[in-house]
């Protein structure tokens, strides 16, 4: 075993009995800070045995406003000094049909402009990963294909599986991953180091929302997209910033000007982003987009998103777009 990833949302009891009622340990049931306090020692015992044995730990930790979310910058201090590699900060996600507490409670998860904020304060301490996507523990499949219809206990139990097929197929696969790499790696090497280097000093960075199905490359349609990816501008350059969940109000060429409730979602969704960048998108989101201030853009489809980004970062500078305060408002 090469990585481990352990959750650790808090390193104070007090805090900890907000997230932890009770813990069962040497088969008691513990209550309040008390036990929260020997949950956070044997975390912290885990991380360091882990680490002693050469052991790449990530830590995991939810946001949960108004009980960690301040406190998870002493969390990201504290696994960094304890040689953690890795700090994922995840959105609480707590729904009244799911039967936990917070859902039970009504408790809110924080939205992307707090996550963000958050992210960015533990960077200064911390390696922080970005690029998350949750689902269920017991999920089969892949990132938006739910298959585990396909993979219940009674079907496995009649599965026949090649595994010398199955080992062949893997290894084609990795070596395709790697070709993609190594494809990337030469692109990069002979880039400009800031393709934005060249702008004034001065302007202010712009969110943008970007649509693709992967691949690094802007290749989806506005309103097939599920999620958007976020990343920053600034004459500094282009990061990544994060995900953004969409509701998929367009189902075909048929009814892309169509669902306008959804598409509000969508838009309200993409709040703090100033454009969204995709290979296509209808007249009437694209009228709605205008309407809450973000610029529909076009015109780089199939080409590699940095170099979208950074294309429509320049268009705003050159049409004065940038010497402004961003005014969007979203309805």
């Amino acid at each position: 075993i090469d990585h481990v990833t352990i959750t650790i949302n808090c390193v104070d009891p007090e805090i900890g009995a907000k997230i932890y009622p009770w813990v069962f340990w040497q088969n008691r049931r513990i209550r309040g800070a008390k036990g929260a306090k020997i949950l956070i020692e044997q975390q912290q015992k885990g991380l360091e045995m882990l680490i002693e044995r050469g052991i790449l730990v990530k830590v995991n930790s939810v946001m949960i406003p108004g009980v960690n979310d301040k406190h998870l910058v002493e969390v990201s201090k504290i696994v960094k000094s304890k040689g953690a590699f890795l700090h994922n900060v995840m959105p609480l996600i707590a729904e009244a049909e799911h039967g936990t507490f917070y859902g039970v409670m009504g408790q809110r998860g924080p939205n992307a402009k707090e996550l963000s904020a958050l992210q960015d304060e533990c960077a200064g301490d911390m390696n922080m990963m970005r690029h998350c996507r949750q689902c269920r523990a017991d999920a089969v499949g892949l990132l938006g294909e739910d298959r585990g219809a396909e993979f219940t206990l009674d079907k496995i139990e009649g599965m026949e599986i090649d595994y010398a097929a199955a080992m062949e197929k893997r290894a084609e696969i990795h070596a395709q991953i790697e070709a993609h790499r190594a494809e990337q790696a030469a692109a990069a090497a002979g880039e400009e180091a800031n393709p934005l280097g060249d702008l004034p000093a001065d302007l202010r960075p712009v969110l943008m929302a970007v649509a693709t199905q992967g691949q690094g490359i802007v290749n989806q349609h506005f309103g097939h997209a599920k999620e958007f990816l976020v990343y920053e501008a600034s004459p500094a350059g282009v990061r990544f910033i994060g995900h953004r969940k969409a509701e998929q109000y367009c189902s075909g060429d048929d009814t892309c000007g169509e669902g306008e409730s959804t598409l509000d979602i969508t838009i309200r969704s993409l709040e703090g982003c100033e454009a969204v960048i995709c290979s296509k998108v209808g007249y009437s989101p694209w009228e709605k987009l205008e309407a809450a201030g973000i610029i529909p853009n076009g015109e780089y489809a199939m080409e590699p998103i940095e170099d979208a980004v950074v294309g429509v970062y320049r268009s705003m500078y050159e049409s004065g777009l940038l010497s402004e305060a961003s005014g969007q408002l979203i309805a």
